[in-house]
C-alpha cells in the first residue's frame, strides 16, 4: 500500500515518507508502504544524537505539542510541560513527537487516498494497534538518524505507548515515564470506546464509513463520542466545581431540551469543535487500537515478562481522581517492573482534576517529571 497526505503540508508540520524499501508489517497481518508520518521536533539534537524524547500523544492528540495547532489556531496541548526551561526543557532536550499511525494529521490513515482506488481508504484501511504505531515512530527514529531515545514520555495512549516501546525495543529506551495509563484496556473503557464507535456508525452521514467520498461527514455522531469520551476524562469533583448544577444563561428551567445546563453547554461546545480537527474513521481505528492493547498477552499472559531483563529506568505517575486509568492499573505495571529487579519509582499526585490532570498545571507532578529527567540525564551523562 502507498498513499499520499490528504492535508496540507501546513498541517503537518514535517513530514517523513517511510517503509519505501521494506514495508511496514502490521499486527493484522497486511503490509503497509510507503506512508506518511506527520511530525514535529523542537529544540536540536547534540552531536552525540543522545538527547532525543519522544512524546507520544494520546487518543485524539497530535503531533504539535508545544507548537499553536494549524487547525484550532490554539496553543500546543502540552506547553506547561515542553519548551526552554520547563520539565521537558528543549535547551536541554531534542523532543519528537508524531501524529500516530491511523491518525488524520499527515500521518497515514482511514482519509487519505488508497493508490488502488484514487479514492481515501475508508474502512479499507488496514486495522491497527498500538504495537504497529510504535513500529513506525521507531521507523521515524530511524529515518531521522537516532539509534537510542534518552526518554519516551506520555499520558493515556500516549503512555501505552511507551509502556509498547519499553517492551519491545528496551535497548533504545534510557528512560521511560508512562503517565496515567495502563497495561491493558479494561472491559469498562472499551464500552465507553464502543458507546462513541456506535454513535459514529449510526450517523446516516458516516455511509458505512465512504463519507469522504459521498461529500458527507458523521459531524453529528463524531460529536456525540467526543462528547461521551470527554466525560471519563474528567472527575465528578472537576465536573461539580466548574458547572454545579448551574443553569446556562438563563434564570430558570424551561421545561424542554435545549442546553440548560452549564454542563451540557460546555459538552455539546466540546463535541462541535471536535469535529473540525479530527476524522471519524480515525476515531474508529484508533479507539480499537486502545481497545487490543493488552502487553502482558503477548508475554504468554504475564506482565512482568514484558520488562524482563529491561535496564530502562521507569517513572511511573497516576492522579487519584482518575477513574478511567486508575492508580490500581498503574500499581499494576509497577509491581510488574519490581519483579524484574527494574529500575522504577512510582507517584500518585493527589488532584481532583481527574484524568486529564496530566495536561493540566498540577505542580507536583510537574516537579516529579523535572526531578526524574533531570536524574536520569545526570546517569545518562555517567554512562555515556
Amino acid at each position: 500500500m502507498s498513499t499520499e497526505p490528504n492535508s496540507p503540508p501546513s498541517l503537518q508540520g514535517q513530514l517523513a515518507i517511510l517503509g519505501e524499501a521494506v514495508p511496514l508489517e502490521l499486527d493484522c497481518g497486511a503490509r503497509l508502504g510507503p506512508f506518511n508520518m506527520g511530525y514535529q521536533t523542537y529544540g536540536t539534537l547534540n552531536a552525540a544524537r543522545s538527547n532525543a524524547v519522544l512524546i507520544c500523544h494520546a487518543l485524539t492528540g497530535d503531533q504539535h505539542v508545544a507548537s499553536e495547532n494549524p487547525v484550532t489556531h490554539k496553543p500546543g496541548w502540552w506547553t506547561l510541560l515542553v519548551g526552554p526551561g520547563l520539565p521537558i526543557d528543549t535547551d536541554r532536550y531534542f523532543v519528537i513527537c508524531s501524529n500516530v499511525l491511523g491518525g488524520c494529521m499527515g500521518t497515514t490513515g482511514p482519509r487519505d487516498i488508497d493508490p488502488a482506488t484514487g479514492k481515501a481508504y475508508g474502512l479499507t484501511f488496514p486495522v491497527i494497534t498500538i504495537g504497529d504505531m510504535v513500529r513506525a515512530q521507531a521507523m521515524l527514529l530511524d529515518h531521522l538518524g537516532i539509534e537510542k531515545l534518552f526518554c519516551a514520555i506520555g499520558g493515556s495512549m500516549g503512555g501505552m505507548q511507551v509502556l509498547q516501546w519499553a517492551s519491545a525495543y528496551p535497548e533504545r529506551v534510557f528512560a521511560a515515564v508512562p503517565i496515567a495509563c495502563a497495561a491493558r484496556h479494561s472491559a469498562q473503557n472499551i464500552a465507553f470506546h464502543e458507546v462513541g464507535r456506535q454513535a459514529i456508525m449510526a450517523d446516516p452521514d458516516w455511509c458505512a464509513g465512504d463519507y469522504l467520498a459521498q461529500g458527507r461527514n458523521p459531524r453529528a455522531g463524531l460529536a456525540v463520542a467526543r462528547m461521551a469520551a470527554h466525560i471519563t476524562y474528567l472527575s465528578e469533583q472537576a465536573l461539580h466545581r466548574k458547572f454545579g448544577r448551574n443553569l446556562q444563561d438563563r434564570p430558570r428551567i424551561a421545561y424542554g431540551f435545549e442546553a440548560e445546563f452549564q454542563v451540557e453547554s460546555y459538552l455539546r461546545h466540546q463535541g462541535s469543535t471536535f469535529v473540525d480537527r479530527f476524522d471519524a474513521n480515525s476515531y474508529l481505528y484508533i479507539t480499537r487500537a486502545m481497545d487490543y492493547f493488552d502487553l502482558a498477552e503477548a508475554h504468554g499472559g504475564s506482565l512482568a515478562a514484558a520488562f524482563e531483563g529491561t535496564r530502562t529506568r521507569f517513572c511511573i505517575a497516576s492522579f487519584t481522581s482518575d477513574w478511567l486509568f486508575p492508580t490500581s492499573e498503574n500499581r499494576k505495571i509497577v509491581h510488574a517492573l519490581n519483579a524484574v529487579a527494574a529500575n522504577v519509582s512510582f507517584v500518585e499526585i493527589d488532584s481532583d482534576k481527574g484524568h486529564d490532570a496530566f495536561l493540566l498545571d498540577e505542580p507536583e507532578f510537574h516537579a516529579t517529571l523535572t526531578g526524574f529527567l533531570s536524574a536520569a540525564w545526570d546517569a545518562r551523562q555517567r554512562t555515556a
